[in-house]
């Protein structure tokens, strides 16, 4: 079992932010900028691209509002899919908000969160979910 799919079963606590049948967003406690969110299957695979057709076809719009709402919550050029995968081996991808390239290098700007900043970053989203 992955530590996704901990989180997912509610065995170890998050911050979640959404959640339907075949994914389940939550903030990463280990923030690149404010608002960063994972967005996770359900289903443990490694690799993004070996999710079944199905999962593929729906992450976008499962992520879309969520990246909508990130947007209104945290003032930012943009929010940005990064799909990295190697820090934990469930698929997942990362919505950040970011105003520039520098943004993008998440391992390098990633700082733990306290619980009142997480908190915080919950309430802000799920305001405008």
């Amino acid at each position: 079992m992955t530590l996704f799919s901990k989180i997912i079963a509610g065995e170890i606590p998050c911050y979640r932010i959404a959640e339907n049948d075949k994914f389940f967003a939550f903030l990463d406690i280990f923030p690149a900028t404010p608002g960063h969110t994972l967005v996770v299957p359900k289903i443990e695979t490694d690799r993004l691209f070996d999710l079944p057709a199905g999962y593929l076809s729906e992450l976008l719009p499962f992520a879309q509002p969520l990246a909508q709402a990130i947007q209104k919550a945290f003032p930012c050029d943009r929010v940005n899919i990064l799909t990295l995968g190697f820090e934990v081996p469930h698929a997942h991808v990362h919505l950040l908000p970011m105003n520039g390239m520098a943004d993008a290098d998440i391992m390098a700007s990633k700082q733990k969160a306290t619980p009142g900043e997480l908190e915080h970053a919950q309430k802000q989203i799920l305001a405008h979910l």
